[in-house]
């Protein structure tokens, strides 16, 4: 029998992946734990509500659908508060966080095209008034923030598709949106987005099935939140690689358990940065000590660099690609 702490640590740990595309999957998840398959759903019901599970869904690769921008903005330390109250209302934007550099503010928008980004970004930068740095991904590498909770510094499989081989035909985006909300907690979920869908649930799990063989869905299964999970000396790393280097400089990183994310971005002006990477990690210290074994095995001793730790969370939550940004994005402004 599953003890309470064990229940809640498989949970959160051994399922960030592989998660039953069956008909009753907590039933399944019950079986292999030796518990029941009421205790597995109240256990994420708990989860959820203390805030260690944002939810039970999937991470899309880069090119799936839609579309995301990473964006920097140099704030005044004195409007930083108001400035992040004020982009993390924007629907589309799911991750921001106050990072240690002078551009101090970074945050994700995303949405169901380009276009669509791009609007948004354009009113919020003419309320801001603020110097700001729009970074559009050029490649991924490595892109799905799930690692062993288990160590001091994150570590999960090499995994070096970051990207989807296809985007998703529009026909597919309604299931899309419903794996970027995330899994119903009830015994038979996937009835319930069959019943939305207008299909079987035949279809729908042959349908994330197909979706993982082909690299589109990254992994499908417990999203954590780290922070909550002791993962909070997070850092950002940027590079200056040469055109003709980065790709190979970006798959070595990719094939580092110690890195949680890697990408290529367009530079900027005063910004001459283009390959990226994540570390989490509980103490700064092991972070920084990761990072800089990091660099040697991935050949970037030579180029610029600089280390921006996250400093505070305004937002964060599942990204929505597959949704109508346009209807929504400048109600906040």
């Amino acid at each position: 029998m599953t003890s309470g702490d064990e229940l809640r640590r498989s949970l959160l740990n051994d399922w960030q992946r592989g998660f039953p595309l069956t008909t009753a999957p907590f039933a399944r998840i019950a079986a292999t734990l030796g518990c029941s398959e009421a205790a597995v759903i109240e256990q994420f019901q708990a989860l959820r509500a203390q805030g260690e599970l944002s939810r039970i869904g999937g991470v899309f690769a880069a090119g799936a659908g839609g579309a995301g921008l990473l964006a920097a903005v140099a704030v005044p330390p004195a409007q930083l508060d108001a400035v992040a109250a004020l982009v993390s209302a924007q629907p589309g934007v799911n991750h921001n966080y106050e990072r240690e550099h002078r551009w101090n503010l970074w945050f994700v928008l995303n949405g169901r095209s380009a276009g669509a980004v791009q609007r948004t970004m354009d009113a919020l930068e003419a309320v801001l008034q603020l110097p700001t740095l729009r970074l559009p991904m050029q490649r991924a590498y490595r892109i799905d923030l799930g690692f062993d909770l288990g160590g001091p510094v994150g570590r999960s499989p090499t995994d070096t598709r970051g990207e989807a081989p296809a985007p998703l035909p529009a026909a597919e985006w309604p299931l899309a949106a419903l794996v970027e909300q995330g899994l119903p907690l009830v015994r038979r979920p996937y009835d319930l987005w069959a019943l939305q869908l207008g299909c079987d649930a035949d279809r729908v799990l042959d349908t994330l099935a197909r979706w993982q063989r082909e690299g589109t869905l990254k992994r499908f299964g417990a999203i954590v939140r780290h922070h909550e999970l002791g993962f909070d000396a997070n850092a950002m790393t940027v590079f200056d690689v040469p055109d003709d280097q980065v790709d190979a400089r970006g798959a070595a990183l990719a094939r580092d358990e110690a890195v949680t994310l890697a990408y290529r971005r367009e530079r900027a002006t005063h910004w001459t940065y283009n390959l990226y990477c994540m570390v989490h990690g509980r103490h700064r210290d092991g972070v920084r000590a990761t990072l800089d074994a990091v660099v040697q095995r991935a050949g970037l001793s030579d180029c610029a660099r600089e280390t921006l730790f996250s400093r505070r969370r305004f937002k964060q939550e599942g990204a929505q690609r597959f949704r109508d940004l346009d209807r929504q994005a400048h109600h906040a402004l």
